[in-house]
């Protein structure tokens, strides 16, 4: 651990004679494998980030589908997610009116569900229904962003559907295919 130097100063016979200087040195390898366990211990013990979760209730796959309750397309929205971070949108029915596109966040997709949600609102006295079809161009970030939007936007009623054949050729009408 530590050690005292007790030799002599000099090494001359005779002459004056020196007082003994003592010398000390202290052995630190305990102290720096005490401080590498604790660095181990805290970098294995620590969480960096907790992982967010969305809750997505998804029907069960053994229960008939009859029990589908209609809803009017006139309080229907439908986003189609595309390439390129784009989502095309149409209230009602595919090829009744022409899709619009938009970009995510708040001047975009986020804008389009408040409004069309208040016009729906005070149209029919119902909330809104959304559908999110994601084609295969799509990307897992698309999904994830249209779901925290109607998180973010408070829409009551939204499912995740397959894309229909219609509405792939609007997609691929539109180049966001």
């Amino acid at each position: 651990m530590a050690e005292l130097d007790t030799s002599s100063g000099g090494g001359k016979k005779g002459g004056k004679v020196r007082s003994k200087k003592a010398s000390t040195r202290v052995d630190l390898t305990a102290m720096v494998d005490l401080a590498f366990l604790l660095i181990t211990f805290f970098i294995m013990t620590t969480t960096l980030s907790k992982p967010k979760a969305m809750d997505v209730t998804m029907p069960d796959k053994d229960e008939k589908q009859n029990d589908q309750l209609p809803v009017a397309a006139s309080r229907s929205m439908t986003l189609l997610l595309g390439a390129n971070n784009k989502v095309e949108w149409f209230v009602g029915e595919p090829g009744t009116s022409a899709p619009e596109t938009v970009d995510y966040g708040k001047d975009g997709l986020r804008k389009v569900l408040i409004e069309k949600g208040k016009e729906i609102q005070a149209s029919t006295g119902k909330y809104m229904v959304v559908l999110i079809k994601p084609s295969d161009k799509a990307n897992y970030k698309n999904v994830v962003d249209a779901l925290d939007e109607m998180k973010i936007t408070s829409v009551e009623s939204f499912a995740i559907v397959d894309i229909t054949p219609a509405e792939l050729g609007l997609l691929k009408r539109d180049g966001n295919y």
